[in-house]
C-alpha cells in the first residue's frame, strides 16, 4: 500500500530521474518527465534510445547521468526494471518508484519489489506519480480515489 506521505515525500527530492522518458506524446514516462519539469523540478531523462527528450539531454543509463541523483522514477516494464533497480543500488540511489498504471503491471513484479528491499532501496511499488503531484488535475484524483477504493493507496490527510 502507498502511502501518500511517503509519494509526495519522494516527488519533491531535490533531483530525480525518470527511466523511460523519451519524444512519444502517449508514454507515461514523458507524461511523467514534463510535468515534473513543468513544476520547477530537477529531472533527467535516462533512455538508452534517446540522446534529448523534450529539448533536453537524455542518458543512456543511470550510470552516465552526471552529479547526485535522489531518486528514480522505473517506467519501463518489470523485466527491464530489474536492471534499473540494481543500477539504482549501484549508483548509490537511496529511492526507487516502481510505476504501475491501472490495468497493467509497469514495473512491478514480486521479484522487482523483493530486489529493491534486498538492496536497501526505498521502494514505492505502484500507481502514477501523477496521482500524488499537488495541485492533482481531476482525473488523477479519480485514479487516486478508486487506488484508495482497492486498498493499494493509504487514505490520509493530504
Amino acid at each position: 500500500m502507498i502511502d501518500p506521505i511517503a509519494a509526495a515525500a519522494f516527488l519533491a527530492q531535490p533531483r530525480l530521474a525518470v527511466v523511460g522518458a523519451s519524444e512519444n506524446p502517449k508514454s507515461f514516462g514523458t507524461t511523467i518527465y514534463k510535468e515534473l519539469r513543468a513544476r520547477g523540478s530537477d529531472v533527467v531523462a535516462v533512455n538508452p534510445g534517446r540522446t534529448t527528450v523534450q529539448g533536453d539531454p537524455c542518458f543512456p543509463d543511470l550510470a552516465s547521468v552526471p552529479g547526485d541523483l535522489d531518486g528514480v522514477i522505473v517506467m519501463v516494464g518489470a523485466e527491464r526494471a530489474l536492471d534499473v533497480i540494481r543500477a539504482t543500488a549501484e549508483r548509490g540511489i537511496p529511492r526507487v518508484w516502481l510505476f504501475k498504471g491501472l490495468g497493467a503491471p509497469g514495473a512491478v513484479s514480486d521479484e522487482t519489489v523483493a530486489l529493491g528491499d534486498e538492496l536497501g532501496l526505498e521502494v514505492i511499488a505502484g500507481a502514477c506519480p501523477m496521482m500524488f503531484l499537488e495541485p492533482t488535475a481531476w482525473i488523477h484524483r479519480a485514479h487516486r480515489s478508486i487506488r484508495r477504493l482497492n486498498g493499494s493507496v493509504a487514505r490520509s490527510a493530504a
